[in-house]
């Protein structure tokens, strides 16, 4: 008997291992340009990991193990970083599937350079009415940045802000009042694409940004994310 409970505890620690292997080659594969195939790896990894935690958590409370409790919750340790994911993952799912967010819908800022970056195979970027009403209805706090410096001093900020965010800025144009620059994240290796626009008016200066993946249907929210990490920063270095 002391055998077969032993298999019993042995066998699922490998399988948390097995998994845990998966998922580090579907990030691999991900991040090789192999991105969809890679990210079914990456999903059926993290389920089965949650599996797996799940039945060694209940394993470790019925009586007939209790003796081992402290060896099965080490042998599942391996199915936490899938199954941590997984949860992460199904909660960002609550977001729209869109990819392309701007704090100016009427009127988004466009992108020059990075028009050749983007290649082929990339999202397009053609806002339509759906994609707005659904930003909307998920992201009614991305509204143009209302500043009270001068557009010199806005414009400098921002292009300090983009930098300090760790994005690679690829366009500089003050006198037209753009700045593109790509963020790649830090797992995926995916490339996103930001686009910030600063104008001038009466009351100083409008910053409006816009930020869309190059590849996936939904973003997860990251895109939303970016855009309030920008104004977040912006706002804290000129004290807005």
């Amino acid at each position: 008997m002391s055998d077969r409970i032993s298999a019993w505890i042995r066998w699922p620690g490998y399988t948390a291992w097995f998994f845990l292997a998966v998922l580090a080659l579907s990030v691999m594969m991900v991040r090789s340009g192999n991105w969809q195939q890679g990210l079914m790896m990456y999903a059926l990894a993290g389920l089965l990991s949650l599996v797996v935690l799940l039945f060694m958590a209940v394993q470790s409370l019925m009586p007939r193990w209790g003796g081992q409790r402290m060896t099965i919750l080490k042998r599942a340790l391996p199915a936490l970083p899938g199954a941590a994911l997984l949860l992460m993952a199904m909660q960002a799912g609550d977001v729209p599937p869109i990819h392309d967010i701007s704090t100016d819908l009427q009127d988004p800022p466009v992108f020059e350079k990075i028009l050749s970056l983007r290649g082929d195979t990339s999202n397009p970027l053609e806002l339509t009415e759906e994609v707005m009403e659904q930003q909307l209805a998920a992201y009614p706090d991305l509204q143009t940045l209302k500043s009270p410096r001068s557009y010199a001093s806005s414009y400098n900020a921002a292009l300090t802000t983009a930098r300090d965010l760790g994005w690679e800025v690829v366009r500089e144009d003050p006198n037209a009042g753009f700045i593109e620059a790509v963020d790649t994240t830090a797992i995926m290796n995916f490339k996103d694409d930001v686009v910030i626009r600063v104008r001038t008016n009466s009351d100083g200066s409008l910053i409006d940004l816009r930020s869309v993946s190059r590849v996936g249907v939904s973003d997860l929210g990251a895109n939303a994310d970016r855009i309030r990490r920008f104004m977040a920063a912006f706002k804290a270095a000129t004290e807005v």
